[in-house]
């Protein structure tokens, strides 16, 4: 049947006008998220305040944070340590911060063999502390010869062999994006959940870090969004120092934790940053702010 434009254009119109919209499958259009989402605070090892080991999850406990994240340099030799202390606490082992050998990307196969030796054993950690997974950078900038072009190929491959490890000790990889000045591969979150759609294991998976999307990233609700169910740990910093949520001016975080909601995120949102303050006032005062921008999102 022929239409003319001009007719066409004028029934549109109408139709809009009269509120009579078309039906329109976006493809980014979000189901309603499973269950509600929580917001469950974390601070890593070396950002809580100075003390031992037990103080300084007596401090954070006390403050209503839900998880502590760790390195991972020695992990498995920390395993009788972490879970002693934390016996019959609420606060958890959130995420596993690195600290594994070798280069998981570098153009010498040793090498990236010793980064997968070093990262198994670590997984294995992680999962008898029940953690949300090990944190990988796959390399930082003047890490590799390798371009994005090979990089990649490379990458995605080896995952297949690290989430295959991460499943049967019951913890997973988490691959995390950086700034340009840090790394020139692996920049946004998107192409971290690309990366773990590629790889297709329930063992890899991606986070992101407020920081670094400050610098690389239009928008944290769309990077966040864009992750998906691959999301599972997030890292929180000022917008402009890197020091803690609130000692920068204008730290809004309530587009991204908009986006957590949509996902009916689960894991945790932890400090990775430094303080200008004393951290016994400054972390109380972060937790604050970020949970009231969590009821505003």
């Amino acid at each position: 049947m022929h239409i003319k434009r001009r007719s066409f254009i004028q029934t549109s119109f109408t139709a809009g006008a009269m509120g009579i919209m078309p039906q329109i499958a976006y493809p980014f259009a979000m189901p309603d998220p499973p269950r509600k989402a929580t917001l469950k605070l974390s601070c890593q090892e070396g950002v809580a305040p100075e003390g031992s080991l037990a103080e300084k999850l007596d401090f954070l406990e006390k403050n209503g944070f839900a998880g502590f994240e760790v390195g991972g340099g020695n992990l498995t030799g920390r395993v009788s340590e972490l879970q002693k202390a934390l016996k019959g606490r609420t606060i958890k082992i959130s995420a596993i911060c690195a600290g594994f050998k070798g280069i998981i990307i570098s153009e010498q196969e040793p090498i990236r063999r010793q980064a997968m030796d070093s990262m198994k054993e670590i997984l294995s950690a992680a999962g008898e502390l029940n953690s949300t997974g090990l944190i990988i950078v796959p390399a930082f900038n003047n890490q590799t010869k390798l371009g994005n072009l090979e990089a990649r190929p490379i990458l995605v491959d080896l995952l297949k062999e690290l989430g295959e490890h991460a499943v049967n000790v019951k913890s997973r990889i988490l691959l995390e994006p950086l700034n340009r000045k840090e790394a020139f591969f692996l920049r946004q979150v998107a192409d971290a959940a690309a990366i773990c759609r590629d790889v297709g294991s329930p063992g890899i998976s991606c986070m992101g870090d407020f920081w670094h999307m400050t610098w690389e990233e239009t928008s944290d609700l769309g990077a966040i969004l864009s992750a998906g169910a691959y999301l599972h740990h997030m890292h929180i910093a000022s917008r402009k120092r890197r020091k803690m949520p609130g000692e920068d001016e204008g730290d809004n975080y309530v587009d991204g934790f908009r986006g957590l909601k949509l996902l009916g995120y689960q894991d945790y949102v932890s400090f990775e940053c430094g303080s200008v303050g004393d951290k016994k006032v400054t972390i109380p005062t972060a937790a604050k702010l970020l949970r009231e921008q969590w009821e505003k999102a």
